[in-house]
Parts: structure tokens; sequence; C-alpha cells
């Protein structure tokens, strides 16, 4: 399998937490594999690649939560859910019709209205825009 985030994913350890990469910020794949053998589905490459990279890390829990592995679920309409906001407002997914793409486009959706809409970017160009954004925003992260 080809790597095609999994060393941008790493990076943002030292960017945003100002510690070196180790291996126990991400999730094995042998751990991972385990972790979604329970789903029906598959993730996507840019979603797989986070959590190799990411999984073990403070990044899960910066201001968002995304959900662990096991935790990830479809909803009603499709969607394979794997964000949430800490007042969980909002969750973000991807289409189901969209998880063989490698980095497929990220839709968010309003919790109190039901609605899902476009983010207008990719997995990995959401990740890091909202990364950029939580750590720039709120500029008292640990870090």
């Amino acid at each position: 399998m080809s790597e095609m985030f999994l060393e941008k994913f790493r990076a943002l350890v030292p960017k945003y937490l100002g510690d070196p990469w180790r291996p126990n910020d991400g999730i094995s794949e042998g751990e991972l594999d385990e972790a979604l053998e329970e789903h029906a589905f598959t993730i996507p490459l840019a979603l797989r690649e986070f959590y190799l990279a990411l999984g073990g890390s403070e990044l899960m829990e910066a201001y968002h939560y995304f959900w662990d592995p096991e935790e990830l679920e479809v909803d009603d309409e499709g969607f394979l859910m794997f964000l949430e906001d800490e007042e969980e407002q909002f969750t973000w997914g991807i289409r189901t019709g969209d998880l063989r793409v490698p980095d497929p486009i990220v839709f968010r959706k309003n919790n109190a209205r039901g609605e899902w809409v476009s983010e207008d970017g990719t997995f990995s160009e959401f990740t890091f825009d909202m990364f950029e954004w939580v750590f720039t925003e709120d500029g008292e992260e640990e870090g």
C-alpha cells in the first residue's frame, strides 16, 4: 500500500505538540485492523493513515474529538461519522459511497437540524485546516 498522507499526519505532532513523533502517537496496523474488523465497511486511505499516525496522540481530542476506530459508525443517511465538536453540535462524516476514494470529501452535520453539508474539502485538507484553525485560533493549546 502506498503511503500518501502518513508522514504529513506524523508531522503534526512536532508542529502542534512540540515533541517528536513516536510510534505510540499512532495505532499499529494490527491494532487498527483489529479495531475495524467488526465493521461492515472499509475506511478511506487518508483516514486509515490518520489513525496509523495519530490514533494514540493528544491530537485525537484537540478541541474536536476524533472517534476511535472501533467507535466509527454509519448513520441512517449513509455517512461514516468520524468526528464531533466538544459541544456535540456538529458531526463530520464521509459518504459511504466515497469510502473507496483515497481522500474523500468531508461533510458536516448540524445535529440539531440533521442536515449534512459539504465542507468542500477532502479528509486530508479538512484535517490539516482544522488543526491549523484550532491551534492558531485558540492560541492557548499546549505545545
